[in-house]
């Protein structure tokens, strides 16, 4: 049924945040990790999205419009070095190499991604609600 594709999308968009949360929680817990080797730090992590859209000539299973996610990129930025000799992890030189996460960044990730998640969920609510109306009329 044609009607119930929107619990299919909404869905999609919940798998999607959910995806985002997940990597956004991982960027924050890693945030104050160090390491004595640059190439080992931590890499803020992020997922890169795509939007399925419809086909009008499609076979039916192929034409269902979606969130997908295509992967989850590493960010590219060096890390901070900072100076602390007496930390175990330095290196010979004294150094250990902080991620590239940006707690405000992140923080901000997660909210917008937390809004996104509730109003998928009230997509579904709403949907639920109105297939439920519209089955009451018929009594």
């Amino acid at each position: 049924m044609p009607s119930f594709k929107i619990f299919d999308i909404a869905g999609s968009g919940l798998s999607a945040q959910s995806v985002r949360l997940n990597t956004v929680a991982s960027n924050l817990a890693n945030a104050d990790s160090v390491s004595g080797d640059p190439s080992r730090v931590y890499k803020a992590r992020h997922p890169v999205f795509e939007a399925v859209r419809a086909s009008l000539g499609a076979q039916p299973q192929d034409s269902n419009p979606a969130v997908r996610v295509l992967g989850i990129r590493e960010n590219t930025a060096e890390p901070a070095a900072r100076y602390e000799p007496g930390n175990p992890l330095a290196d010979a030189k004294g150094y250990v190499y902080a991620p590239n996460v940006n707690v405000v960044e992140e923080m901000v990730d997660m909210i917008s991604a937390s809004r996104a998640y509730q109003n998928n969920v009230e997509v579904l609510n709403t949907s639920k609600e109105l297939m439920l109306a519209t089955l009451k009329l018929g009594q």
